[in-house]
This record gives structure tokens, C-alpha cells and sequence, in this order.
């Protein structure tokens, strides 16, 4: 299996597989027909006040992320059952957030990955 991340605003692949939006929110200025969106799994998202306090500053990432991962342990059959909706193939999660690097996708596809 593999598990990729995209900006939701990003054009859709045909490669993308099964193509997951994981925020709480519906992003900003996207018509829900343009996005090619096969699954919203806003429970795998961080949790309004943890996404809040994050406010995607970089410099709390770290911090972010341990607490975030505290959350995704609470919901892992939530996320088992996310891995086994892609039936072995690709997974794409899509994520509204600017900074492709210091994003909850980006901790989300390796915990999905770990266990």
C-alpha cells in the first residue's frame, strides 16, 4: 500500500487512488465538484482546539505533533479502517494547509504507515 499526501487544491491524479480529505473543515473556495474527493474523514483530523493552538506556526510542529499522534492513538481503528477501504492500493490524503511540510497530513500518513 501506499499512502501519499496533496494539497487539496492540487489537480486530482489518476494515480491518486483513493483520495481522502482529512480536515475538520471544507477548504476554502473549493467547490465540492471540483474536488474529486472520495472519502472525508474529518475524524482523523486534529481536534479544533489542537488545530487552533497549532495555527500552523512552525516552530510549534514539534509539539504539534506529539500531541497530535496522542489524538491518532485514540482513533486508530479509525485509521485501520481507512487502510483497509484502499484494499492495498493507493491512498492520497488531501489537506488544505499551505506549508506542504509542517501539516497533520504529514503526521497523519506516518502513523498510518507505522501501525
Amino acid at each position: 500500500m501506499s499512502i501519499r499526501i496533496k494539497r487539496v487544491y492540487d489537480d486530482p491524479g489518476d494515480d491518486d487512488g483513493l483520495r481522502v480529505l482529512v480536515d475538520r473543515l471544507w477548504p476554502r473556495g473549493l467547490k465540492k465538484a471540483d474536488a474529486r474527493i472520495d472519502l472525508w474523514a474529518k475524524n482523523l483530523a486534529p481536534t479544533s482546539p489542537l488545530r487552533k493552538w497549532f495555527g500552523h506556526d512552525a516552530s510549534r510542529f514539534g509539539e504539534f505533533r506529539s500531541r497530535y499522534l496522542d489524538e491518532l492513538e485514540a482513533r486508530r481503528d479509525a485509521a485501520r479502517e481507512l487502510r483497509e477501504q484502499a484494499a492495498g492500493g493507493t491512498i492520497t490524503l488531501l489537506f488544505a494547509a499551505r506549508d506542504r511540510a509542517c501539516n497533520h497530513a504529514v503526521v497523519l500518513r506516518d502513523f498510518m504507515l507505522k501501525n
